[in-house]
Formats: C-alpha cells, structure tokens, sequence
C-alpha cells in the first residue's frame, strides 16, 4: 500500500507544529534542552558543515545529549530541517509596506537583497526549497509581503504570479552559484581573488585557449582590476537594474 505523500510540520497539526515543553538537562548536557535550542543548533551546524555531514547522531552529540532526547522535540529528520528552513527564513526582513506612496521598485529590489542575503548566509537552504513545502511562519511572512508588492506593482492578473516569481527564480540561481562557489573556495584554502588569480595566470599560460574563447578570455581581461566581491556586485545589481525595467516596460503595455 503506497504511503500518503508528506505534508509539512506545519500542516500536521497543532499538537505536532507546537513546541513541547522543555525538559531538564540530561548528564552532561549544556542547560535545559528544548526546540529552540535544537533548531539554533541544526542551523549552525548545517551553515558550518553542510547537509551532507548533518545527522541526528552528530546532532545529539553537539547538544551532549542522546538522539532519543531529541527525537522527544522533532518526530524525524524531515521536520527538523523544514523547522531549520523557516529558521533561517526568519533572518529576511520585509519593506515597509504601510507607506502608500512608496515605490514598488525599491520594494523590489529590497525583497532581492535580503532574499540573495539569506541564500548566501545559508547555503545549504538552496537545497532544501524544493524539497518542502516552505510554509512555516517565517516563510510565509516573507511570501505575504512578495504579494503585498506584487500587487503594488499592477500587473494584470494573468501575467501577476509570474513576476516575482521571474525574480526569485533569477535570485535563487545567482546566489547559490554565489553561495557553492564561496564553500569551494573555502574547502580547497584560498580566497575568491587567489582563485580567480589562479584562472587568469593559467589562462595567460594557455594561449589556445584565448584563441579558442577570445571573447570570453577578453572579458576576463577587462575585469582583471576587480575583485570578486565588487564583480559579482556589480553584476547582481546590473541584472536585477534589468529585470525591473522589464517589469515595468510589461506594466506599461
């Protein structure tokens, strides 16, 4: 018998969804031991390690207490990091939406910012965004107030879901590139500009190469001033500078 496809902790009931109450320290263990503490917790190891290294065990034995006590605050796996992704959701701050003349475009754009801010910060949530359904409450604060300027910017209603929805499509694809690129980085020792210096000199060092992709070595060229940092900036603002134009160009028909 095929098993009923899962939901989410936050659909599953009122009872499942609600922290429990705390419990006393167990031997050994650092203070009391509740939810709060094991969602702060998974969030720093998962953002330190990765989901690949992530376990209940490894868990357990960062809190000091036993898997079992955990299993007491989260059913299984799969509730824990959903709880961890609406976690991490909370650190995105939403525009001000009370003031009637402000301007969708800066809403926009702050969405953007905070949204590619949370992804880079946490780069294990890339992961996880299609895996659940993302409706915890800070999510779905996040999500509301999307709406709230979606509305603002008065597309027609067939073409309304689509345009943010253009947007984070674009933010979710730069900042986890961003976001892996950094970890690789980080893993292999050296920064973003050695790296980079790296390429150019082993590029200069292959001139068949430059032949082969002349426009691309050109570029790399060009940009050989900047950092990495400044860059990807520039870029990020260049494309959302774009993609907001186009918003308002379809707005305007």
């Amino acid at each position: 018998m095929a098993r009923s496809p899962r939901t989410s902790v936050w659909l599953a009931g009122e009872e499942k969804a609600k922290a429990p109450k705390r419990k006393a320290a167990e031997p050994g263990g650092e203070g009391a031991l509740d939810r709060d503490r094991i969602v702060a917790t998974t969030v720093r190891m998962l953002d330190a390690e990765g989901l690949a290294k992530f376990s209940m065990r490894r868990l357990a034995a960062e809190l000091g207490v036993t898997a079992m006590s955990v299993y007491w605050y989260v059913d299984n796996k799969d509730d824990l990091l959903e709880l961890a992704l609406d976690r991490a959701a909370g650190d995105m701050r939403v525009p001000d939406l009370s003031a009637e003349d402000a301007d969708w475009r800066e809403q926009v754009r702050e969405l953007a910012t905070e949204y590619r801010a949370m992804l880079i910060a946490h780069p294990w949530v890339a992961r996880l965004v299609g895996q659940y359904l993302n409706v915890g409450p800070n999510s779905m604060a996040f999500a509301d107030a999307a709406l709230r300027v979606e509305r603002n910017i008065g597309i027609a209603k067939d073409g309304a879901n689509a345009v943010l929805g253009v947007i984070f499509q674009f933010v979710y694809g730069f900042a986890t590139v961003e976001a892996l690129s950094k970890e690789r980085r980080q893993e292999s020792g050296v920064t973003e500009d050695e790296y980079l210096k790296q390429v150019r000199d082993s590029v200069a060092d292959r001139p068949e190469f430059s032949d082969l992709y002349k426009e691309a070595a050109e570029m790399m060229e060009a940009r050989s001033a900047e950092s990495v940092a400044a860059m990807r900036e520039r870029d990020f603002a260049f494309a959302l500078d774009m993609m907001i134009a186009g918003i308002e160009a379809m707005r305007n028909r």
